[in-house]
């Protein structure tokens, strides 16, 4: 069964303004899924509209079957969506653990037992739990944002840009956390510039230009795929895209 499943969905920041064209995906408990394409292609504001902080022109969402299409951020955290952000997804000047405690605010008696099931999975979380937020390093507060965003133990979890600004070998870390998650069961929809990266780690890709499904399918085979990687991965070991969609290489 899908758990997450989107048609034709149609939205923007005005009226007269559509991002996004029609996006249409779906992501099964267990699968991770992730979304590139070049700057402006709208990968963001799907995220936006699939959780409420803005209201789709048209189309459908649907969780576990059920229509939950322009509900607002609190009701789609209640229906089991849940995203983290790329930024300020973190209460600096709380410990890690009242950060995770903030996850469960739908159900505060619940946080110790949900808290014992997120540290168990996020090792540093316990270790780091009576640190300040804004002590940990870039990649710690990512891990912590996720850890935080499934204390509500969420049916499908949403990530915008969870490796921007990482080192390699903290994005490497980070990726492989996701795909654990992934594989304990939740449905994860990924937005990701680190393209080839991504793509490594998740079982298939949609390529989003101008708004719209472009190329979709089994993440290894359009990561080798000759054209995929000539338009949107710069060639052999380029992970992200310029706003043209012609690709570049990243230096780091």
């Amino acid at each position: 069964m899908t758990a997450l499943a989107v048609e034709e969905l149609t939205g923007g920041y005005a009226a007269a303004d559509h991002v996004v064209k029609g996006v249409s995906l779906g992501v099964a408990p267990g699968e991770l899924l992730c979304v590139i394409g070049p700057n402006g292609a709208g990968k963001s504001t799907v995220l936006k509209l699939l959780t409420g902080l803005l209201r789709p022109r048209a189309g459908r969402v649907a969780l576990d079957g059920r229509d939950v299409t322009g509900l607002s951020p609190r009701r789609m955290i209640e229906a089991g969506l849940v995203l983290v952000p790329q930024e300020r997804n973190v209460f600096g000047t709380l410990t890690v653990e009242e950060n995770l405690a903030m996850g469960c605010f739908l159900d505060p008696r619940r946080a110790r037992a949900r808290m014992a099931v997120v540290t168990d999975r996020f090792p540093l979380l316990a270790e780091r739990r009576r640190q300040a937020a804004r002590s940990l390093s870039g990649g710690q507060r990512q891990i912590l944002a996720m850890g935080q965003a499934l204390m509500s133990e969420p049916r499908v979890l949403l990530l915008d840009e969870p490796t921007a600004g990482l080192s390699p070998k903290a994005a490497a870390d980070l990726f492989a956390l996701v795909r654990s998650t992934a594989a304990s069961g939740v449905a994860v929809l990924m937005v990701e510039q680190n393209a080839l990266q991504a793509m490594e780690v998740s079982d298939r890709a949609l390529v989003l230009v101008d708004g719209r499904n472009a190329h979709e399918g089994p993440a290894p085979a359009l990561a080798r795929d000759p054209e995929i990687r000539r338009l949107f991965l710069g060639g052999r070991g380029a992970g992200s895209m310029d706003a043209s969609g012609t690709g570049r290489e990243t230096q780091r």
